[in-house]
């Protein structure tokens, strides 16, 4: 099947292209490069552009009538950022997305996969977190993606469109053959910010956050690896039909996660485990924006795609320090 990803140049995204290969299928990727790096894309068949060029998107389904499903990842995911400059992120998540979605339909192609994110969460007194749980997202980037849930399951309830929403836990590690991973130079998440400490490119790892309602006072969160994610997008991909059928909606939500809460002091233990000896840690308050955290009850997604993740905290660790040691060979730079 050929499947359009939007965002495919991206750390998700070109990982979830190479998922899509091996599993005998052909990714069409659509980046505007803004943030991901052409490098990630590779010889794929690709498209430098803006989701909401209606333009651009005949074109692809022009060049492309064969196009089973669209994947779209494409958007701006930093929270602090959000928080600081919100109309960039409305702008490019929900207004740029909102012409994505209507062109699709009117072109004939209903077949959506949303990446969604577990931030929407509110927090529950278990941590644990089912599909139907109350929502309470605390960034603008979050809101983005509640926004764009909503608008989802609205246009597949008025038309053809249909809509399998994957709500990601918090992806981390690499691709196994480490053709792409973080790219950032300077990472905001949790691991890409331990590997900096761990290298000697910051002088110590700052826990966000220490007084949280947690089992030791800081965040909580589902790390999963991010290969497991992209294999999901390949079930979703396969099985899209008869999961909107199962389901008994044109929309329906699922969450990617491991099933399993792990605090950020677990985290650097880990962290230091795998690596063999002491990482420089410092404390300091929560950031803008930032949630306590939540597992995922990944239920659902076992049900209708046949789904559970295979790889350990350890092995996401692991990858990602291999992804640390080889960049340079794939990007230009540490």
């Amino acid at each position: 099947m050929k499947v359009l990803v939007t965002g495919g140049a991206g750390y998700i995204g070109s990982t979830t292209c190479t998922a899509l290969e091996r599993a005998g299928h052909v990714p069409v990727v659509l980046d505007s490069l803004l943030t991901g790096p052409l490098a990630f894309v590779g010889d794929r068949i690709f498209y430098r552009g803006d989701v909401g060029d209606r333009a651009l998107l005949r074109r692809i389904v022009s060049d492309h009538p064969d196009l089973g499903a669209v994947i779209h990842m494409a958007a701006r995911i930093v929270v602090p950022e959000s928080v600081a400059q919100p109309y960039a992120y409305y702008r490019d998540n929900v207004a740029k997305s909102l012409e994505l979605f209507d062109e699709l339909t009117a072109l004939g192609v209903h077949r959506v996969l949303f990446s969604s994110s577990a931030s929407l969460y509110a927090t529950t007194p278990s941590f644990e977190v089912r599909e139907e749980d109350p929502l309470a997202p605390a960034s603008p980037y979050a809101r983005t993606k509640l926004m764009m849930e909503q608008v989802l399951a609205d246009c597949a309830s008025a038309s053809d469109l249909r809509a399998v929403i994957l709500r990601y836990f918090n992806p981390m590690g690499s691709d196994p053959w480490l053709r792409s991973g973080v790219y950032a130079k300077e990472p905001s998440h949790v691991l890409g910010q331990l590997v900096m400490a761990a290298n000697g490119q910051r002088d110590s790892f700052m826990i966000t956050g220490t007084d949280l309602p947690t089992r030791d006072g800081t965040g909580l969160r589902d790390y999963v690896h991010v290969w497991d994610i992209a294999r999901a997008h390949v079930r979703a991909v396969e099985r899209f039909d008869s999961v909107i059928t199962e389901a008994g909606t044109p929309s329906v939500v699922m969450n990617l996660g491991t099933g399993r809460g792990v605090t950020v002091r677990e985290l650097v233990d880990a962290f230091q485990r795998v690596v063999g000896r002491p990482v420089p840690v410092a404390e300091g308050p929560s950031r803008p924006g930032d949630a306590v955290g939540a597992y995922a009850n990944a239920d659902r997604a076992a049900a209708l795609l046949g789904w559970r993740t295979e790889l350990s905290l350890e092995e996401a660790i692991d990858s990602a320090l291999a992804w640390s040691r080889h960049r340079v060979r794939v990007l230009g730079y540490e």
